[in-house]
């Protein structure tokens, strides 16, 4: 499908410029951006044909399989890259005077775009495994773009933990296929995940639970879920803002989507609340670990990368509560990719006027950046669960869901530590916006070009949060059909 190869290629088209101009020419920014509105519209467009008349294949076959899950990921992901490259180093009002740093970020940030789509859109379960473990190196790179001991050790920690954390994603798979090939033979597609799925009632139960642990803690890993989100806060915090949103804003959601495809599998094969047990387990570790991490934190980033421990510590409850909490969890990670991207980019304005990250050392940002200052506020009252923004839709559907499935301790557990997290951001940022400047911070900002385009996902989030378009309920409830067993 042309839409298909023009959101992958894109992102490799920008980064192979950005490799062969040297040294990096502004107009290398600003194609890079033509080429991400490129591949945004084509998800789009992908996300409106899969609406309309089912999955869409590539032209290899059964290599590249797009279904609404898929559309919609894709759909996440390219629009944060769009961000992250609209507003990363080299464009917007970041003085950058490094050509060689700006050309780095370019080339991995691209690069880093490209594995994330790779791994949503191929419907064979070890290209997706190999395409998760490609954005573990492609965002390690990029992740000490300003080289600090503290960026270079997070780098590390990072790859360390998630290739032991992949490495187990993998033994998952294999203990899966070969259980497949045992029972079917070899036969056609047998490594893509619909064909998995089909097959699963015939394979051997004791073995996919196996299998489907190895999987969860692999991939969940990745997905910064607790008590293997320890890689997380580090690279998170010490990364440039624009690949900070990528990362919290959509690289976890790409681990849950694997979580989730292999979730469907298993549950063919073996009693649901083995698989729901163990999601509701590390999904309310998560969200208590990410809530009383906050309480602690005294530096704005880290605080929105734990933030990032307790939402997707609600995606992973949600995919254990049926279709209902399905649905809330694609919706919640839909909304939570926009705030966490648009939070971190607007995070990245305030370190770049303060020159630190402690909250105690960022007051009056309503006087020294308001425009800036209104714009992170709405974004972390988002982030908490308030209306009229969309994650209070999607926190709401998932305590309804865990109602309607009478998991009523699940229910209290999850209110209590969503207060916890409520009023932790809420103090931070109240410490934030309000008092004096400090003396050396300039005050005062022009209505530049790249507020606009920061409003935009504040926009998004209180449409999503009034009135949910029926184009993206549609896409949703179609995600939720392609999980059913």
């Amino acid at each position: 499908m042309p839409s298909l190869s023009l959101l992958l290629v894109a992102p490799l088209v920008a980064a192979a410029l950005a490799i062969v101009v040297k040294p990096y020419r502004r107009f290398v920014g600003w194609a890079g951006v033509v080429l991400a509105s490129l591949s945004s519209a084509a998800s789009g467009t992908l996300a409106i044909q899969v609406v309309r008349d089912g999955p869409v294949s590539g032209r290899a076959g059964d290599i590249w399989r797009v279904d609404a899950l898929s559309a919609m990921l894709a759909l996440c992901i390219a629009f944060v890259a769009l961000l992250a490259s609209l507003l990363g180093p080299g464009l917007a009002d970041e003085r950058d005077d490094d050509p060689a740093r700006t050309r780095r970020f370019r080339i991995f940030m691209n690069a880093f775009a490209f594995t994330m789509l790779a791994a949503v859109t191929t419907g064979n379960v070890a290209l997706m495994w190999v395409a998760v473990e490609a954005t573990t190196i492609m965002s390690a790179i990029v992740i000490p773009l300003d080289r600090t001991k503290a960026s270079v050790e997070a780098s590390w920690k990072y790859i360390l933990i998630c290739s032991v954390g992949i490495a187990l994603a993998f033994t998952g798979t294999v203990l899966a296929y070969f259980d497949f090939v045992s029972t079917a033979g070899e036969v056609p597609g047998s490594l893509n995940w619909d064909v998995l799925r089909d097959a699963a009632p015939s394979l051997h139960p004791e073995l996919l639970q196996l299998a489907f642990a190895f999987i969860l803690i692999g991939y969940g890993t990745k997905a910064g879920l607790a008590p293997m989100h320890t890689w997380l806060p580090d690279a998170h915090s010490e990364a440039p803002p624009a690949i900070s949103a990528m990362m919290s804003g959509v690289l976890l959601a790409v681990a849950m989507y694997a979580i989730a495809r292999w979730k469907v599998v298993v549950d063919g094969a073996v009693d649901r609340r083995f698989t729901t047990t163990l999601l509701i387990a590390f999904g309310l570790a998560s969200v208590a670990l990410g809530a009383f991490s906050l309480v602690i934190q005294r530096h704005y980033k880290r605080m929105l990368a734990y933030s990032s421990i307790e939402h997707m510590g609600l995606v992973a409850v949600g995919l254990a509560l049926g279709p209902l909490g399905t649905f809330a969890a694609w919706l919640h990670v839909a909304n939570h990719a926009i705030a966490k991207s648009a939070s971190f980019l607007l995070a990245g304005r305030v370190l770049r006027r303060y020159g630190t990250t402690e909250i105690d050392d960022v007051t009056g940002l309503l006087r020294a950046m308001p425009w800036t200052g209104t714009l992170l506020a709405a974004g972390i009252l988002a982030l908490v669960g308030l209306p009229p923004f969309g994650l209070f839709v999607s926190e709401f559907l998932l305590v309804r869901a865990a109602v309607e499935t009478r998991h009523l301790a699940v229910v209290g557990v999850v209110l209590l530590l969503m207060v916890v997290a409520f009023v932790s951001l809420l103090g931070h940022l109240n410490r934030m916006l309000y008092g004096d400047p400090p003396p050396a911070v300039a005050t005062g900002e022009r209505r530049s070009w790249p507020l606009f385009a920061l409003a935009v996902p504040i926009a998004l989030l209180i449409v999503l949060g009034v009135a949910l378009p029926a184009p993206v309920d549609a896409l949703i409830r179609q995600c939720v059909a392609s999980l059913a067993p």
